[in-house]
């Protein structure tokens, strides 16, 4: 409800900028949020021209309105980008100087590595149904997802189902998960979502970040995404991506079926399912294409010396950096 808080949105951006400016640090380094922070970048290129501007995380320009790039170069000094591929598109856009530093997902392996008693809990295979983090994703696919999970049931009588949950969303979830004929487990905090992620045979989910965690954690997965028709074309005019997983973004290929246009049925999410709850040669190819995914990023902790490095160079006179 972006019109509804505005107000109070312009007053924030203008006592940010004019913090900023009063406390004249060395650099600044916004942190995502990219329409509030673009703004104050804005005001402080014009109050402080000379203040090292630092961005992260890059805005997806390779995906959608690639003409941002051009915007953002006249706001920020560099960007630090999550992924190993948006240097050069930046470049090639004509956006800011960019360097990728990786991805925080990487940096935590104990939250997603599996151990041998993860892999060796598999007498009830688990299926994970993720329908988004926000209230118009959740009632859009949700209603489609326990179908899908119900008829996966018929199929597979052992399988089981969680459902990983946020706070503000819980009541809707919850409401829906009870007028449901399948059991679905609903998953609470940080650590129980990583910890249910390592046990998961496979899981059907919303377009996001999400596909990114859960290939990084070893989970075969279909994904699925419902807009209405209006948003659909709208999107059809400002997307250039060719695919809505990132998984399938980093490989450049289609590892990942996604189903995101108007067309599809709960019977393709069933049959695109199955066969990744079992050993079938479509489970193989996922896992196979993981362990890909996760050598695109190269070491994570190589990759975080060099955002700091970075920081430090733009913000001291010194030439040591």
């Amino acid at each position: 409800p972006v019109l509804k808080n505005l107000p109070r949105l312009l007053r924030r951006i203008s006592e940010t900028s004019q913090r900023l400016i009063a406390d004249t640090p060395d650099v600044v380094v916004h942190i995502d949020a990219q329409d509030f922070n673009q703004r104050v970048a804005a005001k402080l290129r014009k109050r402080a021209p000379k203040l090292p501007l630092i961005g992260y995380v890059s805005p997806t320009v390779w995906a959608w309105r690639p003409g941002r790039a051009r915007k953002i170069a006249k706001l920020y000094d560099h960007l630090l980008a999550l992924f190993p591929f948006e240097p050069a598109v930046h470049a090639k856009l004509g956006g800011p100087p960019t360097t990728y530093v990786g991805h925080p997902l990487l940096a935590r392996p104990e939250l997603w590595r599996r151990t041998q008693s993860d892999a060796d809990d598999q007498s009830a295979p688990l299926v994970l149904l993720l329908p988004g983090s926000r209230r118009s994703e959740v009632e859009r696919l949700l209603p489609a997802f326990l179908e899908a999970a119900a008829a996966l049931r018929l199929q597979m009588p052992n399988l089981q189902f969680a459902l990983p949950v946020v706070s503000h969303l819980k009541p809707l979830i919850e409401a829906a998960v009870q007028a449901c004929s399948v059991p679905v487990q609903l998953i609470e905090g940080e650590e129980a979502k990583w910890r249910v992620f390592r046990r998961a045979r496979a899981a059907l989910a919303a377009s996001g970040t999400v596909s990114l965690e859960l290939a990084i954690a070893d989970v075969p997965q279909v994904i699925a995404y419902r807009v209405t028709w209006l948003e659909e074309k709208i999107a059809d005019r400002l997307i250039t991506g060719r695919f809505a997983s990132l998984p399938n973004v980093l490989l450049d290929r289609t590892l990942i079926q996604e189903f995101y246009r108007q067309d599809w049925a709960v019977q393709d999410l069933v049959s695109a399912l199955l066969p990744l709850t079992k050993n079938a040669p479509e489970r193989a190819a996922q896992l196979q294409g993981f362990e890909q995914v996760r050598m695109v990023f190269g070491d994570p902790l190589t990759t975080r010396d060099t955002a700091a490095l970075l920081v430090l160079k733009l913000a001291s006179p010194d030439p040591a950096f």
